[in-house]
């Protein structure tokens, strides 16, 4: 049986990889999965080293306090790799660890799958250079990544965007309105604070602050729950900050994001999911000092919002750092909120963003190169 190594340390990451995985076992059968992945992966079949919350943090600060963490377990896979040889190694996003772990096995002779590309064309250009010497393929999940690497020779195939195939939208308004408790004949304006305990620290008082704003004759106001999230942590906040006006979304993510008249979204792949939805949103952005300023003075980008990044131009309002305030958030929405020309433009620039992500099944491109690598990697044994 052939063994697979991944290393995915975020939620997006483990949710774009267990579609792979699916993919793997629907065509190919039961191969064995080895690695660091989250809750989907291990229902598909991962065998996790250690507890998944472990690995999602973000930020220079952050990532410096678990260091010592980050240290044990680079030593036990490059342990691990030495003794399995795994027959691939698969890592997904989460660069500024998985370029470590690939340097390690290529020094072992094994092939490495980079799948969902550092963004080496925002900050750290270095990283195309690990890339071309430690990776046998870059998976690409963005239509300009290719062409980028393709300027310095790194084998690398655009798979289209995984939320292309993972959005899916299961109940209508009406039904989405039955099963959260709402009142479908309001309009509904949705939160997203994020997957992460740091980034709920950050934002959900934002979002709460923000949210008493709104005329509550009008709209309702919606907040999602990640599961990544610890409980105590969104429920206490939620009862410090005395938000019983808010409707609480513990699941059915994708519902929220369609029916809602406008969101504030974390940056992060959230924004893409609700612009590739179709719904005008503020992308909002937080970190702590250090991080920002260490990002502000090496970031090679004027936008951070994905969907304005992959558009080419400032389509959906961005909330940066002391920006994002309270009443800040909530003239933006209005902004979003309003009909008009404004709002129309917006919609008709997230249309062309669904087109040019769509089109392609990343988990079947993936696949396909996965299936490729192992072929290879059985010819040199022999």
């Amino acid at each position: 049986m052939k063994t697979i190594f991944w290393l995915a340390g975020e939620t997006s990451g483990d949710l774009h990889a267990s579609e792979v995985i699916a993919e793997l076992t629907r065509r190919f059968g039961k191969y064995r999965h080895i690695g660091i992945g989250g809750p989907r992966m291990k229902e598909r079949g991962l065998e996790q080293l250690y507890p998944f919350n472990r690995f999602n943090v973000m930020g220079f600060t952050e990532v410096i306090k678990h260091l010592r963490f980050f240290m044990k377990v680079e030593k036990r896979i490059r342990k691990l790799l030495r003794q399995e040889l795994p027959d691939l190694v698969v890592l997904v996003d989460y660069p500024g660890f998985n370029l470590r772990i690939a340097r390690i096995a290529d020094d072992e002779g094994i092939p490495v799958l980079y799948y969902i590309c550092p963004q080496f064309w925002a900050w750290n250009h270095k990283r195309v250079h690990q890339l071309k010497d430690y990776t046998r393929h870059v998976a690409c999940i963005l239509p300009f990544e290719k062409d980028l690497l393709d300027i310095h020779r790194i084998n690398a195939t655009y798979v289209g965007h995984p939320i292309a195939e993972e959005v899916n939208i299961e109940l209508g308004r009406e039904g989405f309105a039955e099963a959260h408790g709402l009142d479908p004949d309001m309009q509904w304006i949705g939160f997203l604070p994020g997957s992460r305990d740091m980034e709920i620290e950050r934002l959900l008082p934002l979002y709460l602050e923000a949210s008493r704003y709104f005329d509550r004759t009008r709209y309702q106001l919606l907040i999602s729950k990640s599961h990544s999230v610890s409980n105590k942590l969104f429920f206490d906040m939620i009862e410090q900050y005395d938000a019983g006006h808010v409707h609480i979304i513990g699941g059915n993510t994708y519902e929220m994001m369609k029916y809602c008249r406008a969101l504030a979204c974390t940056s992060g792949t959230a924004t893409l999911e609700a612009a590739y939805i179709g719904t005008p949103a503020v992308i909002v952005y937080k970190a702590s000092k250090l991080t920002y300023f260490v990002a502000k003075r090496y970031v090679g980008i004027e936008r951070i919002g994905l969907p304005n990044i992959v558009l080419g131009e400032n389509v959906l309002p961005e909330l940066i750092q002391d920006a994002a305030t309270p009443g800040a958030l909530y003239q933006r929405m209005l902004f979003l909120l309003e009909d008009g020309p404004e709002r129309e433009r917006i919609i008709a620039k997230l249309g062309e963003l669904h087109e040019m992500l769509g089109g392609k099944h990343a988990s079947s491109e993936v696949a396909d190169l996965m299936e490729k690598l192992l072929e290879s990697r059985l010819y040199v044994s022999l």
